[in-house]
């Protein structure tokens, strides 16, 4: 039998953060490098049984350490227009970021300290579709005012944190 993966709360509540095995460690990497890559694989890869990373790799999803989902190219669906948008706000920021985040082509929402209370990310089909996003964050009766920074290009994003 196994031992499940070494997952526990940090003494720190206030982060939440979770301490891994390297084990745990081992299997993330490999599913980060192919999400689709088969549990037997994966165990030849680190020594462990296909069932035993399969329990494992459950786990940490319950954990709440990762999930595992399709990474798509905005660009090749039809949605040429990426940005992040600076949002300043007034009262209760947790209130505003649970309405911005109901926002459907808002994908990214986070409360941060600095020139912006909040900064969102979203997935445009062009600079007509950004604009009608942007009105609809400022009809948000606690938004002040946003700034918006559009992309020219991405150069790197990668999904490989928290592992080393």
């Amino acid at each position: 039998m196994t031992t499940p993966p070494r997952v526990r709360r940090s003494k720190d509540a206030a982060t939440g953060s979770v301490v891994l095995d390297e084990l745990s460690k081992q299997i993330i990497e490999q599913l980060q490098s192919d999400g689709r890559k088969p549990y037997a694989a994966i165990g030849k890869a680190v020594g462990l049984s296909e069932a035993a990373v399969r329990q494992r790799v459950q786990r940490l999803q319950e954990a709440g350490v990762m999930q595992i989902v399709a990474v798509t190219d905005p660009l090749t669906l039809g949605f040429p227009r990426q940005a992040m948008i600076g949002v300043t706000c007034e009262g209760d920021l947790e209130s505003v970021a649970d309405e911005l985040a109901a926002i459907e082509e808002i994908d990214y929402v986070v409360l941060t300290a600095g020139s912006f209370d909040l900064i969102v990310e979203v997935v445009c089909e062009g600079d007509r579709h950004l604009l009608e996003i942007l009105s609809k964050i400022r009809a948000i009766p606690a938004v002040r005012g946003t700034e918006s920074f559009v992309y020219l290009k991405l150069r790197k994003q990668t999904y490989s944190w928290g592992t080393r």
